[in-house]
């Protein structure tokens, strides 16, 4: 019974006796999703369907078979061996592997600037602190396709012709025409190096994993850094010391108009490959200083109470802490890197966009090339996200 002079309260139906009734919120959920389902398939349908119509009115062929026809056109910078008679689809493997190839130079040599400069921002001494402030303020409201042009205009506006072309090491010459150096003529001792320094990687990670394993387990301490110096240089340097010590170098010569031997960078891929690093890094470097700032200033101290260097403290305490919060926001500059690779149909370099963009003019097949480089990315995102995602859990602490 109530207690007098108070209402009895009304009975709430539970989701369970609501049963099929439009109140049960999780009937209302269903329709819902289903009805947005619905929406998007119907939009997807009718764009599919009067894309087809459109298509087959205009007589437009569509498919993909325009990829084994004879491509017709030169490339002027080829991971592969590509002639003007190979086929589109070779084209495109081409274009593919220049942009994967500047991508992953350029996010090594971010990841090393912008942690550096992100460092040096946080830096004790004034004119580092400012002069690394300045860098990244500066980059950073720069549009990237003016630096491109910036580079570029510089790389072949600026520097000397390949005669009187500038020579900052022995065997490297720098000019309007790229940059020109030396490679090892080939030997059979070549491959059995590779092979050994892969191996000897394989064993760094062993031993690493041993020394963190052993430091946990009982807190001893093995050394690691010079142990994986010499798995890592010393293995292909016994190769190479086991196959006859080979030295003998193909230098690169000017010959009368231009420098034969070596190996030659492209002006245009020099200049990409300097926008896109130098205004990547200055929101890599954002992105280190925010983590580092981000970690409790009672850790540092604690650390320099032990007598640990300042050195020793950013590397050993701060780092690895900071990792936690800088690993999400830098795979997006990540990605951010791989796409703004596109804009180096700006300045000439044969990227995959500039290569589809080519072949679309020739056959006309539009949405075919567009979904090539929409796939390319797509994929090349996805595997850099998978890739860093699992870093990512792979440095989380563990909860107890």
């Amino acid at each position: 019974m109530p207690p007098a002079g108070r209402a009895p309260r009304a009975a709430v139906p539970s989701a369970a006796s609501a049963g099929w009734s439009w109140r049960n919120p999780a009937v209302r959920s269903v329709v819902y999703q289903v009805l947005a389902i619905a929406s998007v398939l119907a939009i997807a349908f009718y764009l599919v369907s009067n894309t087809l119509h459109n298509l087959e009115t205009r007589q437009i062929r569509t498919g993909f078979d325009f990829l084994d026809r004879e491509a017709g056109f030169e490339i002027g910078e080829s991971a592969i061996a590509y002639e003007a008679a190979d086929t589109y689809a070779r084209a495109f493997v081409a274009g593919l592997l220049n942009t994967l190839k500047v991508s992953a130079i350029g996010i090594v040599l971010v990841t090393i600037i912008g942690t550096l400069i992100g460092i040096a921002r946080l830096s004790r001494n004034w004119l580092v602190g400012r002069l690394a402030s300045i860098y990244v303020e500066t980059v950073r409201n720069v549009p990237l396709l003016l630096q491109l042009f910036f580079w570029y205009s510089l790389l072949t506006g600026v520097l000397p012709a390949g005669a009187d072309a500038l020579s900052p090491l022995p065997g490297f010459y720098l000019s309007k025409s790229g940059l020109n150096y030396p490679v090892p003529v080939g030997h059979p001792a070549h491959p059995w190096m590779w092979a050994a320094l892969a191996l000897g990687c394989v064993a760094a990670a062993v031993w690493w994993r041993h020394v963190k394993r052993r430091h946990a387990e009982t807190g001893h301490l093995l050394p690691a850094f010079w142990p994986i110096v010499g798995f890592v240089v010393g293995a292909p340097l016994l190769a190479w010391l086991i196959g006859g010590a080979p030295t003998a170098m193909d230098m690169p010569e000017w010959a009368r108009f231009r420098y034969t031997g070596g190996r030659t960078v492209t002006p245009e891929f020099l200049a990409l490959l300097l926008g896109l690093v130098i205004y990547t890094a200055g929101f890599v470097a954002e992105t280190v200083r925010a983590g580092i700032l981000a970690v409790s200033h009672g850790q540092t101290e604690a650390a320099l109470a032990l007598g640990l260097k300042r050195g020793l403290v950013l590397r050993l305490v701060v780092l690895p802490q900071a990792l936690r919060v800088i690993v999400p926001p830098i795979t997006s500059q990540y990605l951010n890197l791989v796409k703004n690779s596109s804009l180096a149909v700006a300045i000439g370099y044969p990227d995959l966009v500039s290569v589809a963009n080519t072949t679309l003019n020739q056959t006309g097949q539009a949405i075919e090339a567009i979904s090539i480089i929409m796939m390319v990315y797509l994929t090349v995102s996805l595997s850099i996200s998978l890739f860093m995602n699992w870093y990512n859990r792979h440095i989380a602490l563990v909860e107890r």
